[in-house]
């Protein structure tokens, strides 16, 4: 059942629990309700931290006065108190709401109604809004849980969050905003999480479908005959080995009088085997999700329309899997991308970069003012910054900026990368233009951004994310739930808001 939000100036004498936000330099705060309460706390360890929550029930009336059940009569059963960290006081923005919001929600999945005392906790009162919108993001996010395939789930009681304070219209509009977006990355999630054979390339097509006519936008599907027309030979390439046809999303948000064009190209890989360069049955375990950065963008573009940026939004996803059949891609063919160029494959698990080609060499031809691809690309990425944090690289400062300005506000990290150019060298081949895979050991992130700029025009500022670390995760993590993330819907969304043309490159 969808979690819905309000706002409200005092807690109903009727909910389930009340979340209060503590800030680990403010314990005294809650100290000062009394003994039971400060020695409850010191009991279970609680000490303020980031997405710390510690469930007190029934607090005496007589110490609770001053606290979360003030408004309780001497009969009347007191409420869960949920004590929320917050972290330190000075440190208080919407990263630390949202994340301190996903430890609640998980806490408070026995109770149905929680009044949520958290924004008068500290923080900027100018950024009251974004604070909300983060808390009802990190609920949600919280909350989600993938139940698709399960016989007797035990799904989270959460129903309504009343959120305490003031704020008015403006408080309001952002826990509706906040909730928009949140779904938008629940439906990423989804996406990540379908297994691969449910979740083929003309399933993955029909959801762009829907959220077209649901939302208002352009769309345009190619199919197999069309792929062939058009010159996707990358896209063709990888699908070899199929017995699923392949698609190509078109997908469009053109607002009246654009004050500038963007447009995002996504990995659509809906199974990866690695081709006839197997992969280990360990190392496709989380395969289903190699279309992390299709997902993305599809949530991205499922609240566009509500977010409403003045920028024209086209998204460019190309989607396959990456099979074995009897005709798959085999090592030293060569594939001839959209744009004219041709790829010598010697390793046929570098397929992402291939159907990414045909996709910039798309976007390229419409001449936007800017283009992101997304991608779960390499392991290489990983090696280098983990599991958090998504490696950028790109042609434009001033666009890796912007972006990386957008990433700092929405809390999703990112970490700038050079194009060595040094590198290029291994990408020659001698059959072809360049060849899909440098040597062995090598900087396998930068080398795969390398082959990607061989397909953007070059004077169009491009920018690519490589997020094979953040799109799943191996474990639950204050908003982060175990499985796909949907890392960068809230990031290419704040980048479409905020969009500002940038300069061409010389």
């Amino acid at each position: 059942m969808p979690i819905t939000f309000s706002l409200s100036k005092t807690a109903p004498t009727t909910v389930d629990a009340v979340a209060i936000g503590v800030c680990s330099d403010r314990m005294d705060t809650v100290h000062s309700w009394g003994p039971q309460t400060k020695s409850f706390l010191n009991s279970v360890g609680f000490a303020g931290r980031l997405g710390q929550v510690a469930a007190m029930v029934g607090v005496p009336v007589s110490e609770g006065s001053a606290g979360p059940d003030g408004q309780h009569g001497a009969d009347e059963p007191a409420p869960t108190s949920l004590f929320v960290g917050l972290g330190p006081e000075g440190q208080l923005g919407a990263t630390q709401f949202r994340r301190a919001s996903g430890a609640l929600a998980r806490a408070a999945s026995n109770h149905k109604t929680v009044a949520v005392q958290l924004l008068d906790a500290g923080g900027d009162p100018a950024k009251r809004g974004q604070y909300a919108q983060a808390v009802a993001e990190g609920v949600v996010l919280g909350a989600y849980q993938f139940t698709n395939y399960k016989s007797d789930a035990k799904s989270s009681k959460l129903e309504h969050i009343i959120v305490i304070g003031g704020g008015g219209n403006r408080v309001v509009a952002a826990l509706n905003m906040g909730l928009r977006i949140a779904d938008a990355v629940v439906f990423a999630r989804d996406l990540v999480n379908t297994p691969g054979g449910d979740l083929t390339p003309r399933a993955l097509a029909e959801a762009a479908v829907e959220i077209a006519e649901r939302e208002g936008l352009q769309i345009s599907v190619l199919d197999e005959v069309d792929i062939a027309e058009a010159g996707l030979g990358g896209l063709l390439g990888v699908n070899r080995g199929s017995q699923q046809p392949p698609r190509c999303i078109e997908l469009c948000w053109a607002p009246p009088g654009a004050n500038g064009s963007l447009a995002l190209v996504g990995k659509g890989i809906t199974f990866d085997s690695g081709g006839l360069s197997l992969k280990t049955a360990a190392g496709m375990m989380t395969m289903k999700g190699d279309m992390g950065g299709a997902a993305a963008i599809l949530g991205a573009m499922s609240v566009v329309a509500e977010v409403a940026p003045r920028t024209k939004v086209t998204a460019y996803i190309p989607c396959t899997d990456n099979m074995t059949g009897g005709d798959a891609m085999r090592v030293g063919d060569v594939l001839r991308i959209r744009n004219g160029k041709t790829v010598e494959v010697l390793n046929t698990d570098a397929e992402g970069r291939l159907i990414l080609a045909d996709g910039l060499s798309l976007a390229s031809e419409a001449s936007p003012d800017a283009i992101i691809d997304v991608a779960t690309l390499t392991g290489a990425s990983i090696i280098a910054l983990g599991s958090k944090v998504t490696a950028i690289m790109g042609t434009h400062v001033g666009w890796i900026d912007q972006i990386t300005a957008a990433a700092d506000r929405t809390g999703e990290h990112i970490w700038n990368l050079p194009l060595v150019e040094d590198y290029r060298l291994e990408l020659e081949s001698d059959v072809a233009d360049l060849k899909n895979i440098g040597k062995p050991g090598g900087p396998g992130a930068i080398l795969a951004a390398l082959f990607l700029r061989e397909f953007v025009a070059d004077e169009i500022p491009w920018a690519h994310l490589d997020i094979a670390g953040p799109a799943w995760s191996d474990s639950d993590d204050l908003e982060i739930v175990k499985g796909g993330t949907g890392w960068g819907v809230r990031l290419l969304i704040e980048t479409a808001r905020t969009f500002k043309r940038p300069s061409r490159r010389l």
